[in-house]
Formats: structure tokens, C-alpha cells, sequence
């Protein structure tokens, strides 16, 4: 995939620039430490034509959050972020865009605190992150960290090489995606994705303390508090999983996608037919401001 090209720019400390004059530290302790905060975000053409940047304000806020729980000097707000992003927007003439805001520290060789960070801003054309089909997923070798040795909530760039592992694993052995557990072999999140499974008209999702709890996750529980469809929260085995009537994963690139199976144990409930599929639905409408009043009542 092609992330930019000559025309492209971005927004790095306060300026936009192109992408292609961009530089930085090579003695970053980011690039040699994997030391560094970022975001995922989505904007979408609206059902009126109108860019808009999806939840932006959540995920700006998170940014901080992650930049201070490690310790990361942040000096931003979110509202000039915002305003930034849809300036790089504009300029880039996008729309429908994968947005990654990106906190980076200076040269540092050693692991004292930094007095400083640097923000840059990229966006490209988003197409569609796991497809459009059905996943055939595996469950991972790999587990997420223990929370104890890492800060779990935080949107850190080092955390990510156990999801590039772990969905390189799957793809290598011709699954679509990867699904890792936590230590203590509990069902934990996929590389970039929050996990519910649906069982009897009820909604099931693995626990806040092991995941990253996400944006969209958050979205899914709000849109099924509007359908009156019941979630919980909590401890979710391999064996338990496998029993669902459907699965999908969800988050800002992934939006709501289901599962054909896991480790070739098909789901047996018909997408189509399912409450995960009208969830799908309804977030499809949500993000480009598509009136959708859905009347789903569970007995």
C-alpha cells in the first residue's frame, strides 16, 4: 500500500509540510526504543457530503492519556488538533481517511525523562483494514503483556510489536487474523481489535485490566444500550468462545467485522441473521451521519 506521494502533507510540530521533505532524529529514542504515543482515527464522507473526523475529541483526549502514562511531556490540546487535522484534510483532498497522530520523543540514548516531544500528524486514503469477508481467525501463541510490566491502556508504539507478531503468526499459517489471550489465558483482544461474541440475543465482551479498551468498543456498548441489547463484561475462556453463535472484532480501522470461525470452528449462526450484524449496520450509519433508529427488542 501507498501511504503518500509528492503532493502529500502532513502536520509535523505546528507546520505543515510534505511528506516527502519530512524529517527527523535519527538518535530518537522513539526509533531506537519504540518509545512513542499514537492514535488511530477515522474520518468519513458524511451522508451530506461533509468530511467529518469520527469521535475526534476521544481519541485526541486519549493521546494525552497515553502520552502520560508514559511519561511522555505532552503540550497539545485537543481542539487545536482537531482544527489541525481537518486543515490536513483539506489539503490533501480526503475524506474518507485513516488519520495517525504520532508523539515521538528526542535523541536519548539512556531511559532518563525526556523535557520534550514532538507531534506529527499523517492521514491517507482508507480502504478497508480486514476486508469485507467473514475472518477465519487463530488464536495466537502469543499473549498480551502482563499488565504489571506495561502500561496496558496506553496506545504505545513498542506494545505494538506483539500484535505484528502475532498477526503475522495467523496469516502465516493461512488465517485471515490473529486473537491473543492475557497471561492468564483468558480471551484478551485481537492485534488491533476489540473481541464481543453473541450468545442467545445477548452480547459478550472480555473485561477492562488485560485489554486495551477501545474507542469503538465503547461505541458497540453505546449502540446496543440504543437497541436494548444486553452486554456484559468479564472473563471470556477459548472453550466458551467457541461456543458463540457469532463473533466479531471491533475498532477504528476494523470498524464491526465478523468472524466465520475460530481455529476452523465455523459459527453457527448466519451473519445476516445475527444481532452482531445489525450492530454492523447501525455503526456503518453512525459514522456517516445516517439517520438510523433501530427497534430491535430482545425478549
Amino acid at each position: 500500500m501507498t501511504y503518500y506521494n509528492e503532493h502529500t502533507v502532513l502536520y509535523l510540530n505546528g507546520t505543515f509540510v510534505r511528506a516527502a521533505e519530512a524529517t527527523m532524529d535519527y538518535y530518537s529514542q522513539s526509533l531506537h526504543y519504540g518509545y512513542s504515543v499514537f492514535e488511530g482515527i477515522r474520518s468519513y464522507k458524511t451522508i451530506n457530503g461533509e468530511t467529518k473526523i469520527f469521535k475526534a475529541k476521544e481519541h485526541y483526549d486519549r493521546l494525552q492519556q497515553s502520552a502520560e502514562a508514559m511519561n511522555m511531556p505532552y503540550t497539545w490540546s485537543a481542539e487545536e488538533l482537531i482544527v489541525a487535522t481537518y486543515e490536513l484534510l483539506k489539503r490533501n483532498n480526503l475524506q474518507d481517511a485513516y488519520i495517525r497522530p504520532l508523539v515521538y520523543a528526542p535523541a536519548n540514548m539512556s531511559f532518563v525523562q525526556n523535557k520534550e516531544s514532538f507531534l506529527v500528524i499523517e492521514a491517507w486514503e482508507m480502504q478497508p483494514f480486514l476486508g469485507e469477508k467473514l475472518l477465519r481467525v487463530m488464536l495466537s501463541s502469543f499473549q498480551r503483556p502482563n499488565p504489571k510490566g506495561f502500561r496496558i491502556t496506553a496506545k504505545a508504539g513498542g506494545h505494538y510489536v506483539n500484535s505484528i507478531l502475532a498477526s503475522q503468526e495467523a496469516k502465516a499459517n493461512g488465517f485471515d487474523e490473529a486473537l491473543l489471550s492475557d497471561m492468564n489465558g483468558f480471551i484478551a483482544e485481537g492485534p488491533g481489535a476489540n473481541v464481543f461474541y453473541e450468545k442467545d440475543g445477548k452480547l459478550f465482551t472480555p473485561s477492562v485490566g488485560n485489554i486495551l479498551p477501545g474507542i469503538t468498543r465503547a461505541t458497540v456498548i453505546e449502540i446496543c444500550e440504543e437497541m436494548n441489547i444486553p452486554v456484559e463484561e468479564k472473563l471470556i475462556t477459548t472453550e466458551e468462545l467457541k461456543e458463540a453463535d457469532a463473533v466479531f472484532f471491533c475498532g477504528t480501522a476494523a470498524e464491526v467485522i465478523g468472524w466465520e470461525s475460530l481455529d476452523n470452528v465455523k459459527f453457527p449462526k448466519p451473519w445476516n441473521d445475527s444481532v452482531s450484524k445489525t450492530i454492523q449496520n447501525f455503526y456503518k450509519d453512525k459514522v456517516i451521519e445516517k439517520e438510523n433508529k433501530p427497534t430491535l427488542e430482545l425478549a
